[in-house]
């Protein structure tokens, strides 16, 4: 293992320590040879651990005398409790403000705290490059055809061969790409559902989803969900008992906006359940990729062998937005995914799928990986700090494993769909609450986007939110 990622992840769990009280504001950490011994490393790794977590701020050096935690240094808040939506089918509405804030991240003078894009310092912008020009190159035979369904063969064959790293042991044959996550999601839901028909669903939820359902006509059910360990199982089989569900749509790993991740066991559970009652899963598994431990975590997938999970993830949130290139395990729906994804838009596009693919053959991807999930754990950190920070008394924040998205829940006085006009015209996107809800719940509640350089702008945005948050 590098020292770079060991020293960090010493970093990682003495910040850990310090946030869960084992070491208080003016407290001393113990001497670098004591760390070296409970961390099993070098003396040079716990030094460079400590110069670390000097920068972000959380200790502080005193001469001749060691380092300290600081007392300026604010306490993570609670998180926030299990959510308790009302579980009853409703029509989704009202989504159109989340247009605006989509928009707002093409808005260079507006600080994005709201739209979970990553800023291209935190994306492989080179290496990308350098991979689209590769295939441009392929020839003409390759960039003047479409990739029609299931698409590039090569492509397919990496994401298999990563697949096996959550747990799936699939064929090349099993996947077909798609033009992004969102495209995968409405696919899967248009092949398994039609209008009017129930989907379950977390709560809160990726308002993303909630559009497309919405687009189609049919029914949101929210299920309580644990910010830490995701939707309730035993609530959702409650709601199987009563209402006739036709799909349930999911992200075990590092949801969006809560961050959670369901352990093993509740997968396992989970998929048990909906193989029992015949009723397919959808798994978005667009952040597993990106979670700050060093192993990555099985998808619901890996616990299938009824061909029920449908998988949808992309390459949006690691590598570019841009490139527009998702994929799908779409199990026993295989056919009709293919032919919807054909009438739909006949192919992704072909030059994205093969700079993507030959980005994945000489392991570029396994590199960058390597970086993010350590920037991101710390964007992650810092953040929260600056919330606990600047926010009012009350505030509670999620503690995501992975992924880069905090959800944030304020005073039940502030109203998020307020404050977020409010931080619009002070030059700051921020996520309201109610988006993320097809029953409208989470009216005092906000998503904030950590995959931002942390400067002396972004620190006065988040200290600008803060501030109109208690008016």
């Amino acid at each position: 293992m590098a020292v770079g990622k060991l020293y960090e992840r010493v970093a990682r769990q003495l910040a850990g320590q310090i946030e869960q009280g084992l070491y208080r504001p003016g407290d001393r950490l113990p001497g670098v040879r004591r760390l070296a011994r409970q961390f099993e490393v070098s003396i040079s790794t716990v030094v460079q651990a400590q110069r670390l977590l000097e920068d972000d701020g959380l200790i502080e050096a005193r001469p001749r005398s060691g380092y300290y935690v600081r007392v300026a240094y604010c306490p993570r808040p609670e998180p926030p409790a299990v959510s308790r939506p009302p579980v009853r089918p409703v029509p989704v509405t009202g989504q159109e403000l989340v247009l605006r804030l989509v928009q707002t991240a093409n808005e260079p003078d507006c600080v994005q705290l709201g739209a979970a894009v990553p800023a291209p310092e935190f994306l492989p912008a080179g290496a990308i490059q350098r991979a689209l020009s590769t295939a441009a190159r392929a020839g003409p035979e390759q960039l003047a055809t479409y990739q029609f369904p299931p698409g590039s063969p090569e492509l397919r064959r990496q994401i298999a061969r990563r697949m096996l790293e959550a747990g799936c042991r699939v064929s090349p044959d099993d996947i077909v790409i798609t033009s992004g996550c969102q495209e995968a999601l409405i696919l899967a839901l248009r092949a398994v559902a039609k209008k009017d028909d129930v989907v379950a669903i977390e709560s809160p939820s990726f308002y993303g989803l909630l559009q497309a359902i919405e687009s189609l006509g049919m029914r949101a059910l929210e299920i309580p969900t644990d910010p830490a360990t995701g939707m309730s199982v035993e609530a959702l089989e409650l709601a199987l008992e009563k209402w006739p569900v036709k799909a349930c749509v999911l992200t075990a790993n590092f949801s969006n906006p809560l961050g959670s991740i369901m352990p093993p066991d509740k997968k396992r559970a989970l998929v048990a359940l909906l193989a029992g009652y015949r009723i397919p899963l959808v798994e978005d598994d667009i952040y597993g990729d990106l979670g700050f431990e060093d192993q990555r975590p099985p998808a619901l997938r890996a616990w299938d062998d009824t061909g029920g999970v449908i998988y949808c993830a992309s390459f949006s949130k690691t590598l570019s937005p841009g490139l527009r290139v998702g994929w799908m395990l779409p199990g026993r729906w295989q056919e009709d995914i293919e032919y919807l994804k054909y009438v739909t838009s006949l192919a992704a596009p072909t030059l994205s799928q093969l700079a993507v693919a030959d980005f994945l053959r000489h392991g570029g991807y396994d590199r960058h990986l390597r970086q993010v999930r350590s920037a991101y754990a710390r964007q992650v950190a810092v953040m929260t700090r600056a919330v606990s920070k600047y926010f009012p008394d009350g505030t509670r924040v999620t503690r995501p494993r992975g992924g880069f998205v905090i959800w944030v829940e304020l005073p039940e006085s502030v109203d998020a769909l307020g404050l977020c006009r409010q931080a619009l015209a002070q030059g700051v996107s921020i996520a309201p609450g109610p988006i993320f809800s097809a029953s409208g719940k989470y009216r005092n509640c906000i998503r904030l986007n950590c995959a931002q350089p942390w400067n002396d702008t972004l620190d006065r945005a988040v200290m600008t939110v803060g501030r109109l948050a208690q008016l």
